[in-house]
C-alpha cells in the first residue's frame, strides 16, 4: 500500500491525548516481546517516553513534507547508532508501534488504517537504516571527549569545554547528546556554544535543572580530566548566508547555539548588523556577559542587549523578551534566530510572523532544554 498520511494522522489523533499511557504501553509491549532490548535503555524511562512521543508526533505531522521528513529521519537514524541500534531492531519496534496505535485507536481501527501505518513505518525505518549504514564506515557512533575546562558561572550554570579524542565535525547552531560516567545509557541534548575550532574543542552552557540527571552531573560533579561521551551532531538551526542583517533572541542557556552562529558570522568576514537580545530573570543569570562584551568590542556590527524580566532594580532593558523585541523597528528584513524555553520561543515566533517576518527567515530548533 502507498503512503496515506491522512489515515495515519486521523488515527494518531486518538493516541495523542493519552501520550503517557501510549508510550508506557509501547515500551511494555516492546520489552515483553524483545526482552534483550531492555538493556539498551536507561533504568528510568520517563524522559525516554517523552522523547519517543515527541519524535513520533513530529514524524506523523511531517508526512506531508517528504523532504523535511527524510532529513529528520536520516538524522535520527545516524543518532540511534550510539544506542547500538541495528537494522534487525526496527522490526520489533515497528510491531510494538502498530500494536500500540491499534490498542488506543481501537474505535476506528481497520485493515486500511493498519496498512497505512505499516507503510509509513516501513518508509521511515528504511530511511533511518540507510542513513545509519551509510555513515557506519566513516563516522563513529559516539565520541569520547575529555573535559578540559569547567567554569561555574552561577549556582546552577557552568560553561564546560571538552576535547573529543577524534575530530567531531559539526555546523554552528547544532547540538549533541551527552552521556556522563555517572549515568550510563542516559543521554541528554546540549547545544554547542562555539563555531568549529582548529583545536577541536566544544563548549557547552549547562544549567542544572531539578531532576536533571545529566545536567546536574555536568554542573556539580564533573571536573577537569573527566570523560564524557558525545553523540553525533544534529539540528537545523544553522547560519544562512543571505546577506541580511540578523536578530538573535536568546533566553537563558538558549544563548549557546546563537553564540556559535554569531561567532561563525564574525569569522566569515561578512559584516551584517547583528542584534542579540539576551534575556534572563535576574541580572545574576546573565552568565556570559563578559564574553559577549568582548565579542561586541571586536565586532562593531554586533549589538548585545541584556534583558531582565523579574528584577525591577536592574539598570538596563527590562521586560519579557517577546515584549522587548517589539520595542524596536521592524525585523521583517532580518534573518532571525530564536532559542530558549519553549514558551518564549513559541511566543516570539508567533509575534515575528504577525509583524511580517516570513516564516522562512525565522530559524529555531525543536530540541532544546532537556535536563
Amino acid at each position: 500500500m502507498s503512503l496515506n498520511p491522512r489515515l495515519v494522522k486521523e488515527s494518531f489523533a486518538l493516541v495523542e491525548p493519552v501520550a503517557g499511557k501510549a508510550a508506557a504501553y509501547f515500551y511494555g509491549r516492546l520489552f515483553s516481546e524483545s526482552p534483550q532490548l531492555r538493556g539498551m535503555f536507561p533504568p528510568a524511562m520517563e524522559v525516554q517516553r517523552d522523547r519517543l512521543f515527541g519524535a513520533l508526533t513530529r514524524i506523523v505531522w511531517m508526512l506531508d513534507s517528504p523532504g523535511g521528513l527524510a532529513h529528520y529521519l536520516a538524522q535520527l537514524g545516524r543518532d540511534h547508532r550510539k544506542y547500538g541500534v541495528v537494522a534487525e531492531h526496527y522490526k520489533a519496534v515497528g510491531n510494538a508501534l502498530v500494536a500500540t496505535v491499534r490498542h488506543f485507536a481501537a474505535e476506528i481501527w481497520n485493515e486500511e488504517i493498519e496498512a497505512a501505518w505499516v507503510a509509513a513505518y516501513g518508509m521511515a525505518s528504511e530511511i533511518m537504516i540507510e542513513a545509519a549504514e551509510a555513515e557506519a564506515g566513516t563516522t563513529p557512533p559516539w565520541w569520547l571527549a575529555e573535559v578540559v575546562d569547567h567554569e561555574p558561572r552561577t549556582r546552577d550554570i557552568a560553561v564546560i569545554t571538552v576535547r573529543p579524542s577524534q575530530r567531531l565535525p559539526f555546523l554552528p547552531g547544532q547540538y549533541v547528546t551527552v552521556q556522563t560516567a555517572r549515568w550510563p545509557r542516559v543521554w541528554r541534548t546540549f547545544s554547542i556554544a562555539n563555531a568549529p575550532r582548529k583545536d577541536n574543542t566544544l563548549r557547552f552552557h549547562v544549567r542544572a535543572v531539578p531532576g536533571g540527571w545529566v545536567s546536574s552531573s555536568l554542573v556539580r560533579h564533573t571536573r577537569i580530566g573527566d570523560q564524557v561521551l558525545l553523540g553525533p551532531p544534529v539540528g537545523t538551526m544553522t547560519p544562512v548566508d543571505s546577506g541580511r542583517d540578523m536578530l538573535c533572541v536568546a533566553g537563558g542557556t538558549g544563548l549557546a547555539p546563537l553564540k556559535a552562529i554569531i561567532e561563525h558570522v564574525v569569522a566569515s568576514g561578512r559584516r551584517p548588523h547583528i542584534h542579540l537580545l539576551f534575556g534572563a530573570r535576574s541580572a545574576s543569570e546573565l552568565y556570559d556577559m563578559q564574553d559577549l562584551v568582548r565579542m561586541e568590542s571586536g565586532f562593531p556590527w554586533l549589538r548585545v542587549l541584556p534583558v531582565v524580566s523579574d528584577e525591577p532594580a536592574f539598570d538596563g532593558m527590562r521586560g519579557r523578551l517577546p515584549d522587548v523585541m517589539e520595542r524596536f523597528h521592524s525585523w521583517a528584513e532580518h534573518e532571525v534566530y530564536v532559542c530558549g524555553p519553549s514558551t518564549m520561543v513559541n511566543e516570539t515566533v508567533q509575534r515575528l510572523q504577525a509583524s511580517g517576518v516570513p516564516p522562512a527567515r525565522i530559524h529555531r530548533d525543536t530540541v532544546q532544554g532537556e535536563p
